[in-house]
């Protein structure tokens, strides 16, 4: 007695490519890739070269080499491993994790930074270790009577 299946296979049948085709489109994102790959080193080498003070232009320059390689991996995940050619409810299957895990990453930074500042601020043992030379000089300034508060 055969066997009916219980729920019908869902399959989404893209149309497949020349080989032209796809070498063509191959060596289209291949020479995106190292355009945005040049740019992101020309910014980086740019922000160390004029040796920028933390503020407002470095975020900025690291902002935008944070979108180009977020643009990267969405030209890298598309082409060459094939998911832009997939259906939506695949594709969110793969993006909506990588989101959560993007914010677990995010979550242990911010909360490692809260533990070294703390760790810091009242382990003086541990601050003596790891602070420069200026720091101390300052840090013992505002522990004396008569300095600043």
């Amino acid at each position: 007695m055969e066997q009916q299946p219980i729920a019908q296979e869902v399959s989404y049948q893209h149309s497949h490519h020349s080989d032209s085709e796809f070498r063509k489109r191959v060596k289209k994102v291949t020479i995106i890739l190292s355009v945005i790959t040049v740019i992101e080193l020309g910014l980086g080498l740019t922000m160390y070269a004029l040796h920028l003070p933390d503020g407002l232009r470095r975020m900025l320059i690291k902002g935008m080499i944070i979108i180009l390689s977020l643009a990267k991996a969405y030209y890298i995940v598309s082409v060459f491993m094939h998911l832009g050619d997939e259906i939506r409810n695949m594709i969110m299957t793969i993006v909506v994790p990588l989101m959560l895990f993007i914010w677990f990453i995010l979550a242990f930074i911010l909360d490692g930074n809260s533990y070294k500042n703390l760790r810091n601020k009242f382990d003086q043992h541990f601050k003596e270790r790891t602070m420069t030379e200026e720091e101390k000089k300052a840090d013992t300034l505002e522990l004396k009577p008569g300095g600043k508060q």
